[in-house]
């Protein structure tokens, strides 16, 4: 049976996917240059989930699920899952927060939220692997031992088809050009002038949040890498108290031992300190986060003033239509007055004109006679 036929693509969704980077194991490394479709696939002939996802042909997710994974949500939009088999942490970039986790009282379909089918998916892995465990004790002689394990799925399906980029576009302001505003214009001009300063601070804020999320996207990975190196610290400590405790007992060379346990004893020092100065470094970075939200508050804060101006600037945009409307109705009316009072003067010329003629004809007719 070919891969295609026993494994089948059971749920969707598209993201731009990333990985660690391998050499700091710190920050995030693109492996897509747009949002690709990521599918979780199963197989029903060996009862295994995984999550594939494709960027042409080159396979950039291909992760078992196991029943000791764990998907991770970071942020609104990004969740992340290690998979020590493939020795590297996946993260997801989403469009939306709906694509990623349910929103409460939110009515989005929910074949959409990745999260909800990954805990799902690795509760089917779990029991899954607890009836083969099962199936391998009644199989098995009492002279043989159970032994679980994940089951490896190394077959790639050879081909996922994606849909058009998912690309968010950017949000730009336009400018216009206004003639020098009159007398009864001031108070718009006014509260223009404040709407634009306003949504300049708003710009200012969202930048900085996009840099608050992205540090907290790396403190979170860092926070995780800092709590394996202290297990590892910790066990390192344990096994030189204990090789320590062994020198003293074993060897007869008290000056070599007393040597060895200082530099060892040292080497602990190093890793309590080391220790300590990670531990500061996550205090330092929850502090940022609290600053984080701080800053959110305050966007909001300056999100409502703007509405506020924005709603202000609407009222006297309708005043100052009244006003003009006022204006060309006050001006019609004195182009009116001045028509009919330049129509009486042409009629008073008029009869100026006969009057001064009717003078003339009596000053003659008094001469003739």
């Amino acid at each position: 049976m070919s891969s295609e036929q026993r494994e089948q693509p059971i749920f969707s969704t598209r993201a731009h996917v990333f990985q660690i980077d391998p050499n700091t194991k710190k920050n995030w490394v693109p492996t897509s240059k747009h949002a690709v479709t990521v599918s979780y696939f199963y197989d029903s002939t060996r009862n295994v989930y995984r999550i594939i996802s494709l960027d042409g042909s080159k396979a950039i997710i291909n992760s078992t699920i196991s029943p000791n994974m764990t998907f991770t949500k970071t942020s609104q939009k990004f969740g992340q899952w290690a998979d020590s088999r493939a020795n590297t942490v996946y993260g997801l970039g989403f469009s939306s927060e709906n694509h990623l986790t349910k929103i409460p009282g939110s009515s989005f379909c929910v074949k959409c939220h990745f999260a909800e089918k990954f805990q799902e998916f690795k509760e089917a892995a779990r029991l899954a692997k607890e009836k083969s465990q099962e199936k391998m004790e009644l199989t098995s002689t009492p002279s043989q031992e159970s032994a679980g394990g994940d089951i490896q799925s190394p077959l790639t399906p050879e081909s996922i088809n994606g849909t058009d980029d998912e690309r968010t576009p950017d949000m730009t302001q336009n400018s216009e050009t206004r003639a020098e505003p009159t007398q009864n214009a001031l108070p718009f001009v006014h509260s223009s002038a404040i709407g634009k300063h306003w949504e300049a601070e708003l710009a200012t804020l969202k930048g900085n949040n996009a840099k608050l999320t992205a540090a907290l996207l790396e403190s979170t990975a860092n926070v995780k890498q800092w709590k394996q190196q202290l297990a590892a610290y910790q066990e390192e400590a344990e096994r030189l108290h204990k090789r320590v405790t062994e020198l003293e007992c074993l060897s007869s060379q008290a000056n070599a031992v007393h040597t060895h346990k200082t530099e060892l004893n040292q080497t602990i020092q190093d890793l309590e300190s080391t220790l300590k100065k990670k531990e500061e470094e996550v205090e330092r970075l929850k502090e940022e986060i609290e600053h984080a939200g701080e800053l959110q508050a305050q966007r909001d804060a300056l999100t409502q003033k703007l509405q506020e101006v924005e709603t202000r600037n609407k009222d006297l945009e309708v005043q100052l239509a009244d006003l003009e409307q006022r204006l060309e109705k006050s001006q019609n009316e004195q182009e009116a007055f001045r028509n009919n009072l330049k129509t009486l003067l042409e009629i008073l010329d008029g009869k100026i004109f006969e009057l001064t003629e009717l003078r003339d004809n009596l000053a003659k007719l008094l001469e003739s006679s």
